[in-house]
């Protein structure tokens, strides 16, 4: 990176890009608040070193034909960690940036702490930098001696740096050339080329362009976590999703149980989920994520729980539905749902109300889905009216049964994809009674929803 230029001094709207000679409050073409921030104008014209380049302008990359290129074979680098890796699609692509949000203290320095020092103990990526402008280099070596890690790096391969600046950082890149980045996190790092306040929206794009630029041309894999706003989304502009390969969320349910889900990656599949238990020695993989979200018990199963085999990638478990409906307290019903998207759970039951004759017009609904993972493919929808069914008329379901179908609004039950597998998951758990709109073998066949009831209940 070229050292700062001098010029005039500016101010630039960090919302709509308005510049004028002199700071205000508000912007006077998008009427934002407190988002001018200082610029030095007339900077000599030039590409960023991080490229790779000289950072003359005569350097000019020019087309190639598509027939000549090399395709990525091989490209993939494992973390040493399979539910990550799984996350990835596989493992992480070399010249490819991933871009992780979470909430405070989910886990995230962690585990890519736990991912740098399996990759320094295996020598299968190269020297890996660790670059942190949150924590000291004491407090990382504290952390890495409470997850038990310091013995494996101890013969070196893992370098601390502890820098807010974008400059240390490329220094570091350009003499280690590392086979493994991780910047944590790319809210701290600053430029002063993109202004004088750390955290802006000019920061982190800058910032980020130049880290992504470095690391396309080289064989390397760049690992960024970002801050998340309340609402759970990843803090900054938009574009910075736009600019890296994959972004992963990291989730987390009411117990120490960690879910890492692709929510975009151009190599591989945004199905895959990864679960983790957080542990006094760090984030350890969940290998049978159903002995998470199934309850064991002894005896009949109480009212409003049915069990379904869901698809998270390449992967089937089985996932525990709790259904409770009670009298409505007010003259509008509510439906209580956050795994499972309140408008599907509203529209089952107007279903039941309507082809089996329950009331839940009165009723207020709450809706829980055991080891908190959130549901979306319409494969739940059988095992949903069977819960609220269940728990409308006080009938337990038999403690053996697994659902699977789509629920119509003409009260079918529609097929689904990959039924034989689920079938297949469900009798390796013990569930002797498999509900799908499917004749297999093993495969009790419900084609609507009276006929899924009468197999239930009897009824």
């Amino acid at each position: 990176m070229a050292k700062k230029k001098s010029g005039s001094i500016i101010y630039k709207c960090t919302s709509c890009g308005y510049t004028q000679p002199r700071w205000l409050g508000r912007c006077p073409e998008c009427g934002e608040w407190n988002s001018l921030v200082e610029h030095v104008a007339d900077q000599e014209s030039r590409i960023p070193s991080f490229a790779g380049v000289s950072g003359s302008l005569s350097v000019r990359t020019k087309p190639v034909p598509l027939a000549s290129v090399n395709p990525l074979e091989g490209g993939r680098i494992s973390t040493g960690i399979a539910e990550f890796d799984r996350a990835l699609g596989g493992g992480a692509m070399k010249r490819s940036a991933v871009l992780i949000g979470g909430e405070p203290g989910i886990g995230k320095s962690t585990l890519l702490l736990q991912t740098a020092a399996q990759l320094a103990a295996s020598k299968s990526a190269g020297p890996i930098l660790y670059v942190s402008g949150e924590e000291s280099a004491a407090q990382i070596r504290a952390r890495a001696d409470r997850l038990g890690l310091t013995d494996s790096v101890k013969g070196g391969g893992l370098d601390l740096l502890c820098t807010t600046h974008l400059a240390d950082i490329e220094d570091a890149l350009n003499t280690m050339n590392p086979g493994f980045v991780v910047i944590d996190s790319i809210q701290t790092v600053y430029s002063p080329d993109a202004g004088i306040v750390p955290g802006t929206v000019n920061q982190l794009k800058y910032c980020a362009n130049e880290l992504i630029g470095w690391v396309k041309e080289r064989d390397s894999v760049l690992v960024i976590t970002a801050h998340v706003t309340k609402e759970g989304a990843i803090a900054g502009p938009k574009s910075l999703e736009h600019m890296v390969d994959a972004v992963i969320s990291f989730e987390r349910n009411q117990e120490q149980v960690r879910f890492l889900r692709a929510q975009k990656n151009r190599f591989g599949s945004v199905d895959e989920l990864g679960i983790f238990a957080m542990t006094e020695t760090g984030l350890i993989p969940v290998e049978d994520p159903s002995t998470l979200f199934i309850t064991r018990r002894s005896g009949q199963l109480p009212a409003g729980v049915a069990s379904v085999p869901v698809f998270e990638g390449s992967r089937v478990f089985l996932v525990e539905i709790q259904a409770l409906t009670v009298p409505a307290k007010a003259s509008v019903t509510r439906v209580y749902s956050d795994k499972i998207d309140s408008a599907r759970v509203s529209r089952v039951a107007a279903v039941l109300e309507k082809r089996a004759g329950l009331r839940f017009s009165d009723q207020d609904i709450y809706i829980n889905v055991a080891g908190g993972v959130r549901l979306t493919e319409s494969a739940i929808d059988g095992a949903l009216a069977a819960a609220l069914y269940s728990a409308r008329t006080d009938l337990p379901l038999p403690e053996n049964a697994a659902i699977v179908g789509e629920l119509s609004l003409a009260g079918e039950i529609r097929p689904v994809n990959r039924i034989k597998q689920r079938a297949k998951a469900a009798s390796g758990l013990g569930y002797s009674l498999v509900l799908a709109p499917e004749k297999e073998e093993g495969i009790t066949c419900v084609r609507d929803l009276r006929s899924l009831i009468k197999s239930l209940f009897g009824k």
